[in-house]
């Protein structure tokens, strides 16, 4: 959220987080879902998916998990559908990046979701000290690789915690709550690879 001062210093949406809100409400519609209805489904209360769809608050990376379990999409396909239509050759300029402020963690889609395509490629950041947990995968099942490229990462799947230095790859396939945990003192910066089961 960002504040415009020609309007008496009130919230204005970031484009993603408005499109994004916009987005979130049109699969609720498509559904035939009540905002109670998806607060059940969800586990997110609703006041939070109320303020979430009409972009009032930017949502973190937990709740758009949940939310991208419910609706059976991978973060990235949401973050997708709410950017232009995606090509073969993605510049560097044109990598959809995405910040969740309140954990400190950014998310670049390097490749990002394409018609006919199981895999993406995402480029994480997480600054020292941030810790993201998710309770469920958004595709039980989802492949993953996670290949730190600097700093160190900590990742949680299965109650087994993997501890990754720079040049570590861990593969895995998820289907329970997983956590992503930079201790520092550095930043880490990993390139994930996501693949449809």
């Amino acid at each position: 959220m960002k504040r415009d001062e020609r309007a008496g210093d009130a919230p204005v949406p970031d484009p993603v987080d408005a499109r994004l809100a916009a987005r979130l409400a049109e699969l609720r519609a498509e559904h035939g879902w009540s905002l109670g209805e998806l607060a059940e489904r969800s586990g997110i209360s609703k006041s939070t998916l109320s303020r979430a769809e009409r972009a009032e608050i930017s949502p973190t990376a937990a709740l758009l998990n949940r939310l991208c379990g419910v609706y059976g999409r991978t973060m990235s396909r949401l973050l997708a559908e709410v950017e232009a239509e995606p090509t073969p050759l993605v510049a560097a300029a044109e990598q959809p990046v995405w910040r969740d402020r309140a954990s400190g963690f950014v998310r670049r889609s390097v490749s990002p979701p394409h018609a006919g395509l199981r895999g993406e490629l995402v480029e994480g950041r997480l600054a020292a000290g941030a810790d993201i947990s998710y309770d469920r995968p958004p595709v039980p099942g989802l492949e993953q690789h996670i290949w730190v490229l600097e700093g160190a990462l900590e990742v949680t799947a299965r109650k087994t915690e993997h501890h990754l230095g720079t040049g570590d790859c861990l593969r895995l396939r998820v289907w329970g709550p997983t956590r992503f945990r930079c201790a520092g003192p550095a930043d880490a910066r990993y390139v994930l690879a996501v693949v449809l089961p």
